[in-house]
């Protein structure tokens, strides 16, 4: 929505009249006039190390414990006020002004569609109101420089992610809680993985500019140090012995860090609602931060959107209290004077020194309570957070040459190879192919198979351990050495057997059985076995007619424990006797599933998007489910197909995913609407 629907909203006014009214009618706290001289000071005599300037001419170490990116951003309106002669304490608070308008368009890029809601948590909320406008906390800037990076990341734009968390750090040192979090996210998102040395070029780029000038000033590592507000990190402490003390602070952001460290895989929201959690702790246990609690506002705003009327109920709360402990702290703060009204007086009743305790108690209670909500609603049950507990696991079984590896390598390619581990049942033939074994015995037959080792190794797997295995290759017929295969958020295991034990079918979140035509499969098995493993066509003859028996007996019987049977048909059967290998052999694709395909769902799709012919049989007690489709498709119908059946599990494939064409994208799609109700079966 264009901004103009924003700006003349009736809750936007209301918002900026306030703020207007604040910054005219409030006079400057103490706060804004430490700032306020330190800028204006650096706006007369400008000067590269506006610190070491300060500190010359007598000024105070704690006046302006920020970097180059806060200084930098009031100087502007300060230098406008100087020429128009106006007070400058106006420039202070237009700055702080324009962050907030700036802060509530980024938010509106988060939570696009949701503007009332913003205009209500956000442009209305007394915490940004009291602690920017009445108190003169500057913490809109870095929050606003840290939203951004934050933005940045989500649009993929990784070096301005970089550089905007350096402004937010130079901002305010304490944004610097944020960068290990942010790390975590780009380590454990395996997708984004490759993208942090452009996020790192961003933050080196950003340090050079604003950080290194700094830390050579020595002034102004002096005033940084004398941060009475960094101070505050430890107050909160345990005395665990004579002299000792443990700090609370540090503790609860490490043991956090560490949590969020162990999570083996991250989404944007999981990543958005760990961070903030972690700045709300920190927040509330750092007595009479005030200003701090901005930092609280992308938290409250992201989850109030959404999440339920007590969640509501708990925000108003959060922020009434939050005003309440302000003014009963005041006196300790400096008084608020109103033009044409006087000084602010506190109540007698509000007078003894227990109250400010007793509400910053409610506040920190109310804010735990919120801090656990969130959790609960946005961390442990976030598909992510739930995913990395255990992998899913995918098992493909099939006959010789009935496309197992084809299928796997059309997922990984949905998946991305960081993010998906694969186990070959090829891998444990017992022998290599020119032991004498294999004139009585066919590689069908289980015996001819470790299957206890594959089971072992994919429980291995499915619990995060790394195995050793050794790999068949199939151009020599020889296993060779041992190689490391580690766990990942996706393992497919497929192989001829990969469903014949009970016990390897417990371990599929999805299985899948290939029943390609019979007459297709020995087609395309010859022209594999011949072109890519050197085989002749007498060799591939024999071995169809000498594994006919083991296929009957130990194979085909596993299509009954798939939950999904995929059949590649030929349009046609007389197709195959005719095949023209300069032209694509045309298919049709018969999916029988006994969880049910979200079938009329995607039918319609298949339809109406992919322009295709689609049968839907069911079963008289509705268990099964067949679709027959023909035609041909594209992968951009394929993906546009699955962004609007299942956008739930968009977000665990790959950033560029590798949609195909024909029946291969079809059954991309297909095994992905069962992806997506297993995962909904496995959280229930």
């Amino acid at each position: 929505m264009p901004v103009k629907v924003l700006v003349t909203h009736p809750m936007f006014i209301v918002g900026l009249g306030l703020r207007l009214l604040l910054v005219m009618a409030v006079l400057p706290s103490e706060v804004t006039e430490w700032y306020v001289a330190f800028v204006e000071l650096s706006a007369h005599q400008f000067s590269a190390d506006p610190w070491g300037l300060w500190i010359s001419q007598g000024g105070d170490l704690a006046a302006f414990p920020y970097g180059y990116a806060t200084w930098l951003a009031l100087l502007p309106l300060t230098f406008v006020c100087i020429f128009l002669g106006l007070p400058l304490h106006l420039g202070y608070s237009f700055t702080l002004l324009a962050a907030d308008f700036a802060l509530l368009l980024a938010f509106r890029q988060l939570l696009s569609g949701r503007d009332r809601l913003l205009l209500a948590a956000y442009w209305l909320s007394p915490i940004v109101l009291i602690a920017s406008y009445v108190l003169g906390f500057n913490d809109l800037l870095p929050v606003l420089f840290l939203v951004l990076s934050i933005l940045w990341i989500r649009n993929l734009r990784f070096f301005l992610a970089g550089f905007f968390c350096i402004l937010a750090v130079s901002a305010k040192l304490s944004m610097l809680l944020a960068l290990p979090f942010i790390a975590v996210y780009l380590l454990r998102s395996r997708a984004l993985y490759t993208m942090v040395p452009r996020f790192l070029q961003g933050l080196v780029v950003g340090a050079i500019l604003l950080i290194l000038p700094f830390a050579f000033s020595v002034d102004a590592m002096r005033m940084l140090w004398n941060n009475p507000e960094l101070g505050r990190v430890y107050r909160s402490s345990l005395t665990v012995g004579e002299g000792v003390s443990v700090y609370v602070i540090p503790l609860l952001y490490l043991i956090m860090l560490y949590g969020a460290w162990r999570i083996r895989r991250m989404n944007f929201d999981l990543f958005q609602s760990i961070l903030g959690v972690a700045f709300l702790l920190v927040v509330l246990l750092a007595p009479g931060s005030w200003g701090w609690f901005i930092w609280t506002i992308p938290l409250l705003v992201s989850y109030l959107a959404f999440s339920d009327k007590v969640a509501t109920a708990l925000g108003a709360a959060f922020s009434a209290i939050y005003v309440l402990s302000v003014m009963v702290s005041q006196p300790a703060m400096g008084s608020v004077s109103i033009q044409g009204l006087g000084e602010w007086s506190m109540p007698a009743i509000l007078e003894d020194p227990r109250i400010p305790s007793l509400f910053h108690t409610a506040l920190v209670a109310v804010g735990a309570l919120l801090a656990l909500r969130i959790w609960r609603e946005m961390v442990s049950r976030n598909d992510y957070f739930r995913l990395s507990r255990r992998p899913f696991v995918i098992g493909i079984a099939g006959d010789s040459g009935s496309g197992k590896d084809t299928l796997a390598d059309a997922l990984q390619g949905l998946f991305g190879s960081h993010s998906v581990t694969r186990l070959s049942g090829d891998d444990y033939h017992l022998w290599d192919r020119q032991k004498p074994i294999w004139q009585v015995m066919t590689h069908l037959n289980p015996m001819a198979n470790d299957l206890e080792g594959y089971v072992t190794d994919l429980v291995s797997l499915i619990d995060g351990r790394t195995i050793l295995k050794r790999h068949y290759d199939h151009q020599t017929g020889v296993r060779g050495e041992k190689v490391k295969l580690t766990s990942n958020d996706l393992i497919i295991a497929s192989g001829l057997h990969a469903l014949y034990l009970p016990l390897l079918r417990r371990c599929f979140n999805l299985s899948i059985y290939l029943d390609i035509d019979e007459s297709l499969r020995r087609f395309l098995k010859q022209a594999r076995d011949t072109s890519q493993r050197g085989h002749s066509i007498e060799q591939v003859l024999s071995a169809f007619s000498k594994r006919e028996p083991d296929s009957e007996k130990f194979i085909r019987p596993q299509s009954a424990h798939a939950d999904l049977v995929l059949s590649l048909q030929p349009i046609h059967p007389s197709l195959i006797e005719q095949v023209d290998l300069e032209r694509p052999l045309r298919f049709k694709l018969v999916a029988r599933s006994r969880n049910g395909l979200n079938e009329l769902s995607l039918a319609r799709v298949l339809v109406g998007v992919c322009g295709l012919h689609v049968d839907v049989i069911t079963s008289v007690d509705s268990l099964e489910v067949e679709l027959t489709v023909e035609g041909e498709t594209s992968a951009e119908d394929v993906a546009l197909a699955a962004q609007m059946l299942f956008p739930r599990v968009l977000e665990f494939l790959d950033i560029n995913p590798k949609w195909l064409d024909g029946a291969l994208g079809l059954m991309q799609l297909i095994v992905l609407s069962h992806v997506n109700q297993a995962l909904t079966r496995r959280f229930l």
